[in-house]
């Protein structure tokens, strides 16, 4: 459900790439004039939006409608672009301008979202009887669909479960992908919860270029990476695609009900996908949206549909679910509830995510301390000033400061980390002070996690990776 890749347009030519801005931009105009429905407004104006940058990397020039590209157009090496501003967020794509990242208001907006307010964060600790988790805390979960109808039906003793997950591309995971886990975590822990987690491996083999074994040993190592953050194997079930879906009739079954629900143009609006994508990753959306219904795992509850899901998942993932809570109610299942995180940023700044593929992008879970330090202090972007002079003088900016954002995410002590904010700010504390902090934090954190996952054995995984009873009554 993360790191997600591909694109729709690769291959095209500039002039293919114009016609279908042209087609996009009369798909839009037609939905507002007809007053569509906003999700679908929203999923096309996603994929304008998209075609937009697409074509601006290729030619390096910004569509304009009436102007096709010339013969003459040279393809730019600036990278992708949002127009005016617009931050560009889809499974595959997450880009922006701005070097604080992401305007996370905005996209509730464009998505149709609710904020997470403090009013919601006070809900919940009333509910659950203790502090929230600092993810909440800090709004680095900063979106929810329905998350207060899952907190009447659990007061109302009616339980519901978690759904997460990963998409297994490489054999090692970063720090960002511990994120939706350490939260996933918390909430099944505060509230005594069944959970599973989706592994990918199929989506895997459709987008990228790996064998069908590749992505199923990856599935296995990343299992193992989830497993040593602690997760309890009898209230958890980790399952991969190619295996689940081949021994489960009832996931099946709901595949294909969600498929016959989701018409091609509905997700070709959705996701962007093409005439020249193969018929895989078309129907992909509807196995991942396949978990989110109750009895696609009769083995833990018992055959039963109306157990309400919660997903915690990071923003790009949102579209899936937006597809999954439209069909929800014409196949006769609960819509599912969503928690959104924020993006953990790449150490070159926050204009993009981190990515598996580009090793000084990321902290890995494998980094020894001797790389988590170079790492840090070579590549981490800094928001302090040229010189110390001028930085005592004007103090540094913590909203681009990749180190600072990372203590955000890892820090957990919140008079610690406001005073960290003010030093920086003032001057007091430079930029190499501020990175030594981030690295005696991530240091034992990375080192705690390997020694975990050395204590994961080949039958611990298959232990979770079983379909079984787990310790809950339906």
């Amino acid at each position: 459900m993360t790191d997600c890749e591909g694109d729709g347009s690769v291959g095209l030519t500039p002039v293919e790439i114009y016609e279908k801005l042209s087609a996009q931009g009369d798909q839009v105009r037609v939905l507002k004039t007809q007053k569509a429905d906003k999700a679908d407004i929203d999923t096309a104006v996603q994929l304008l939006l998209k075609l937009k940058v697409d074509y601006k990397k290729l030619t390096g020039q910004d569509y304009k409608a009436g102007c096709p590209p010339t013969d003459n157009v040279v393809q730019s090496d600036n990278g992708p672009a949002s127009e005016e501003g617009d931050d560009l967020v889809d499974p595959w794509t997450v880009s922006t301008n701005s070097a604080k990242g992401v305007d996370y208001d905005k996209l509730i907006v464009r998505f149709g979202s609710s904020k997470i307010d403090q009013e919601l964060v006070d809900r919940i600790e009333k509910v659950i009887g203790q502090r929230a988790h600092r993810f909440l805390r800090r709004g680095k979960f900063f979106s929810h669909r329905d998350m207060n109808l899952v907190l009447d039906a659990y007061e109302n003793k009616k339980s519901f479960y978690l759904y997460t997950g990963r998409g297994p591309s490489s054999q090692a995971m970063h720090v960002g992908h511990l994120i939706p886990f350490i939260f996933t975590k918390w909430l099944q822990d505060v509230f005594d919860i069944p959970l599973v987690i989706q592994l990918t491996d199929d989506e895997k083999y459709l987008w990228k270029d790996l064998t069908l074994e590749d992505c199923q040993r990856f599935a296995v190592e990343n299992a193992k990476d989830i497993i040593a953050c602690g997760f309890d194997v009898n209230k958890t079930f980790i399952f991969s695609d190619l295996e689940y879906m081949g021994s489960s009739p009832s996931f099946y079954r709901n595949v294909v009900k969600i498929q016959k629900h989701v018409t091609f143009n509905q997700v070709k609006g959705i996701f962007g996908f093409t005439d020249s994508d193969c018929i895989g990753k078309i129907s992909f959306p509807a196995i991942q949206a396949a978990p989110s219904f109750s009895n696609s795992f009769p083995q833990i509850f018992n055959d039963r549909k109306d157990v309400t899901c919660l997903i915690p998942c990071a923003i790009d993932q949102d579209p899936y679910f937006r597809m999954t809570r439209d069909v929800a109610p014409r196949i006769g299942y609960p819509k599912p509830a969503l928690l959104h995180s924020t993006f953990f940023p790449a150490l070159q700044g926050a204009q993009t995510k981190m990515s598996a593929s580009d090793a000084n992008s990321s902290i890995f879970l494998t980094d020894t301390p001797k790389q988590i330090k170079t790492k840090v202090n070579k590549y981490a972007f800094s928001g302090g000033k040229d010189t110390i002079e001028e930085h005592r003088k004007h103090g540094g900016n913590t909203e681009v400061d990749v180190a600072f954002m990372y203590l955000t995410f890892f820090l957990e002590d919140d008079e610690q980390l406001e005073k960290i904010r003010q030093d920086y700010s003032s001057g007091a504390l430079l930029t190499g002070e501020l990175k030594k902090m981030l690295i005696d934090t991530l240091q034992p954190i990375i080192s705690t996690h390997q020694e975990r996952r050395k204590q994961v054995t080949e039958d611990m995984v298959k232990q979770f990776m079983t379909p079984r009873k787990l310790d809950f009554n339906y």
